[in-house]
């Protein structure tokens, strides 16, 4: 897999040789400097607006830390066989100021995507994931990379903050359905989302790790990847400076999608729990643990579901709903039942 880049499209718009710009400061961790390429990965489908405004930040960013690697680039995958964004990938590598490839991956799913970028990835010891509907803060890579450059950590996150197209309903707003994890950088974490993401790719190689297959359309192959690197002795650290703004359309916005997304993270949870379970006996207490833990999150979301009904209180509506459909999730895939959340209609 990590050889076959025979279908990327490559930029012609530069060389990709060291340039003298501002970087990180600061000692560097002796494994950290041993690494001297960065690719950022980007991976897009049927989003021609979101990837045209990404492409010339992430072209930025990348250029912010040239003087930090002898190489870095920007890999687009596009995960639409019928490569509908080949055209404007190749048109902006031709004057950006670091090579840009475009890379289609016909295989649907978004696992498929993923381990394409892997694949790409393989001339280079650092792979930064990040999503098309996301936008990086001014110094988002020179911030994850001054994390990593600190310390022997394998892999860096940082936060994802969300903007919406449209005001979202006071009801998930209640809900917290968007609000995400924040702590001080250099917290050790042992799961994490690929959003925004800095992998030490050296490592990923050694240990044959890949995004697996089996959660192609049911979304959790970050969660699987993540939490598979920790256990075989990875280090995952935070990096709260590293913010990414995810851009949440209308359709995102709805009670129907956020309950969706709640049932689908529990089940993922319960799904990845039992996978990375080693032999009969640990899958059968991951089967327990979740149907313990998913089983209390249901009966307290229902709980504080009912009292918000007769309290009238809004936020103990949205959060009893976002609890209860979360833990049913957890149920759900203890019984072998996986949401499969990024299916696409043929």
């Amino acid at each position: 897999m990590w050889e076959d880049v025979s279908r990327c499209a490559v930029g012609a718009g530069a060389s990709g040789e060291r340039q003298n710009m501002t970087t990180t400061s600061g000692a560097v961790h002796p494994r950290a400097a041993e690494a001297r390429a960065l690719a950022v990965a980007v991976l897009t489908y049927k989003r021609p607006a979101d990837i045209a405004e990404a492409l010339p930040q992430l072209a930025a960013q990348a250029v912010s830390v040239s003087s930090r690697f002898d190489r870095v680039e920007v890999i687009v995958v596009d995960n639409d066989p019928a490569e509908s964004a080949r055209e404007l990938v190749e048109s902006f590598a031709l004057t950006a100021e670091v090579p840009v490839r475009y890379c289609p991956e016909p295989v649907s799913g978004i696992t498929a995507a993923r381990n394409r970028a892997l694949a790409e990835g393989a001339g280079s010891d650092i792979l930064v994931f990040i999503d098309d509907d996301e936008r990086p803060s001014p110094e988002w890579l020179v911030d994850l990379v001054a994390t990593f450059d600190r310390g022997d950590a394998v892999a860096v996150v940082g936060p994802v903050i969300s903007r919406f197209d449209v005001q979202p309903d006071p009801w998930i707003e209640a809900g917290e359905f968007f609000r995400r994890r924040r702590m001080p950088t250099g917290t050790p974490v042992s799961v994490a989302a690929t959003n925004n993401l800095l992998l030490d790719l050296r490592t990923v190689r050694r240990i044959g790790l890949v995004f697996d297959p089996v959660f192609g359309h049911a979304g959790g192959e970050d969660t699987m990847f993540t939490r598979t690197l920790h256990e075989r002795g990875g280090r995952l650290v935070w990096c709260d400076e590293a913010i990414v703004w995810d851009v949440v359309p209308a359709e995102r916005t709805t009670r129907s999608w956020v309950v969706r997304r709640a049932f689908s993270s529990g089940n993922s949870w319960s799904l990845t729990s039992i996978a990375l379970a080693d032999g009969p006996l640990a899958r059968v207490r991951a089967r327990l643990t979740g149907i313990a833990k998913g089983g209390v999150r249901a009966a307290g979301g229902a709980l504080r579901l009912v009292g918000g009904v007769l309290t009238r209180s809004v936020r103990h509506r949205a959060k009893g709903t976002r609890t209860l459909a979360r833990g049913a999730g957890m149920v759900s895939g203890v019984f072998g039942y996986s949401y499969e959340e990024y299916r696409r209609s043929s």
